[in-house]
């Protein structure tokens, strides 16, 4: 039996790269710019690409259209409508599949994301796991308000998989918002810090914010979930 009586998961970055998203909307939007604004996809593909690269967030549009000489919210708007109403295309990291279908012959198996609603629903089909899973709650079903660490969405999914708090974890990957609303509704928290993830970098702002446990492999994560013990992962303030 796993330790737990429920493994509730993170999405992006967590099940897969986030990165993967990003580069498969960037991907829409070049291909969109060249029919209507006349750049080569190609082009404006490397353009974006290398934005992202260079760090650059929440502002990328509006810094790619500067550099053609295009500025206007509307502009910025349809770009980023494009971007998010995409179809993405997407792939789990290696072994996740086979470990939700191990972990599910142990316990129960749900999923917990943040983002618009359509477009994590997007990602979820993309990727192929639904069947992966006892539950599915999206944050946004209740609107922005209710995003992590919002614990709106954590108690929807233990009342879905008919579990117990304190016999639930959350397996995340942000420490600033997925283990502060966990840990507010009385579910464990475990960090799988995957080296490409967009917030590998982060260390948690307060200790109520810190997971229980840090893993770097889903090795050592599936390890924690079944036989945990001080050789696979590293305690976390808490």
């Amino acid at each position: 039996m796993s330790r737990w009586q429920a493994v509730v998961f993170d999405l992006d970055d967590t099940l897969f790269a986030e990165r993967d998203y990003v580069l498969s909307g960037f991907q829409a939007v070049a291909a969109w710019a060249e029919t209507h604004l006349h750049i080569p996809c190609g082009q404006g593909f490397a353009e974006l690409t290398n934005l992202f690269e260079e760090g650059v967030r929440g502002v990328t549009f509006d810094r790619w259209l500067a550099m053609h000489n295009l500025s206007a919210p509307a502009l910025t708007a349809r770009l980023v409508q494009v971007y998010r109403e995409h179809e993405p295309a997407l792939a789990p990291f290696a072994g996740i599949p086979e470990l939700l279908d191990r972990l599910r012959r142990r316990c129960r198996v749900g999923l917990l994301s943040d983002g618009y609603l359509s477009v994590q629903q997007a990602k979820l089909r993309s990727l192929g796991l639904e069947a992966c899973f006892d539950a599915v709650v999206f944050s946004d079903t209740w609107g922005r308000a209710a995003w992590k660490p919002s614990t709106t969405p954590f108690a929807a999914v233990l009342r879905a998989l008919g579990t117990e708090a304190s016999q639930a974890v959350y397996v995340g990957d942000n420490p600033v918002k997925d283990f502060l609303g966990a840990r507010r509704n009385g579910l464990s928290g475990i960090r799988l810090r995957h080296t490409v993830g967009e917030h590998a970098h982060l260390d948690p702002p307060t200790a109520e914010h810190a997971p229980g446990f840090t893993v770097l492999s889903l090795t050592g994560l599936e390890r924690l979930l079944t036989e945990p013990t001080d050789s696979i992962c590293r305690k976390e303030p808490s």
